[in-house]
């Protein structure tokens, strides 16, 4: 295994004496919430103070922009109880969104990646702050733009960053935040033809089962069909990513065997996956972090909540591990919004949900 990509994991695996739970709960130990809401409060300060001089305004994506930042607003929104915290995390979410959509440039037609992100995300925001005919402008564009993502014939592609999966997010993460009347169901039955259980059988489980043949004997997964090497374990290539899919696998099929894949994905993130790339959610430990979340979801197995506070804790020394500074350092995918997203999401690892891939 390549040493250059990834640090030793110097923590011992979980075992007596190494609870993370409250005796016969799933609720975190009441000082490992105080150490996540300390250095959530911690990371948080670092990103207000770098929004001054470290952020491309002209980037308004989700995925590495102002966007983004404004989606982690939204959610620390939703997770506080204290009214006036809660406003003064609008109060940003607004500011940032505002200065999105006067950005936009008509590309990509995607939640993550393109000018979706950012009408999606308004409308939500401009609907919870009571500027209700905003927020309804932004629906109506977006529901126009479907227009241009059902033809089969425009070269869209189908999948999540950049295609058609992007278009329906966006479509059901407005209904999820405003009510299934937010968005007209039929555009939404055009974006995605129901599948049948034929479908499932002869097309998706097949399609499935071919990725899964694809594992190295490590439990990793490839980058790219054309890559044979066994080096990168990330959410955006490798083992982080595809568990996700050996999850929702085996909740559809309830097939043993997708958890087993799933589990054997756990085992190569424990033992490389914190990374020298840094502590973000796309490839970095951040990311890598919500495996165990997500395995903890499937099995409640008490050693994969301990394993994603292990990860928590190696994000508490953000940037003193000598990892490598990413291009947008306090975006939501690649930086330091992300880390505090999923160190938020921890606390209630039941409810944990990797942002804008899931919804929450």
């Amino acid at each position: 295994m390549s040493s250059d990509r990834e640090f030793e994991n110097p923590y011992p695996d979980f075992g007596p004496g190494r609870e993370v739970f409250k005796p016969g709960t799933s609720e975190l130990k009441d000082d490992i919430v105080k150490q996540l809401k300390e250095n959530i409060v911690k990371l948080l300060k670092k990103l207000e103070d770098g929004l001054n001089d470290e952020v491309d305004w002209h980037d308004y994506s989700v995925y590495t922009g102002t966007t983004g930042i404004a989606l982690l607003y939204l959610y620390l929104m939703n997770s506080v109880h204290d009214t006036g915290q809660s406003k003064e995390y609008m109060k940003k979410a607004i500011w940032l969104i505002e200065k999105s959509l006067a950005s936009l440039k008509g590309r990509r037609l995607s939640f993550m990646c393109g000018d979706l992100g950012p009408l999606a995300l308004g409308a939500v925001l401009y609907k919870r702050a009571g500027m209700d005919t905003e927020s309804k402008d932004l629906i109506k564009r977006v529901e126009k733009l479907h227009r241009d993502v059902i033809p089969l014939d425009n070269n869209l592609p189908d999948e999540l960053l950049f295609g058609r999966v992007g278009y329906l997010f966006s479509l059901l993460f407005i209904k999820k935040h405003l009510g299934e009347d937010a968005i007209d169901s039929a555009i939404v039955q055009k974006a995605q033809e129901y599948l049948s259980d034929r479908d499932l059988k002869d097309l998706i489980k097949p399609s499935v089962d071919y990725i899964m043949a694809l594992k190295f004997d490590s439990g990793n997964f490839p980058s790219s069909l054309s890559n044979s090497t066994d080096r990168l374990v990330h959410w955006c290539h490798g083992a982080p990513g595809v568990i996700h899919l050996a999850a929702l696998a085996y909740k559809v099929f309830r097939d043993p065997k997708y958890l087993q894949v799933a589990q054997e994905c756990g085992e190569v993130i424990w033992k490389r996956g914190l990374l020298q790339k840094g502590y973000g959610i796309c490839h970095g430990v951040s990311g890598n972090a919500y495996a165990f979340l997500l395995l903890f979801q499937l099995t409640h197995e008490e050693k994969y909540t301990y394993r994603a506070v292990k990860f928590a804790e190696w994000c508490y020394d953000y940037g003193k591990h000598g990892c490598r500074i990413p291009d947008r350092p306090l975006s939501l995918f690649e930086g330091l919004a992300g880390t505090v997203y999923f160190l938020n999401d921890l606390v209630h690892p039941e409810q944990a949900a990797f942002p804008a891939f899931q919804l929450f």
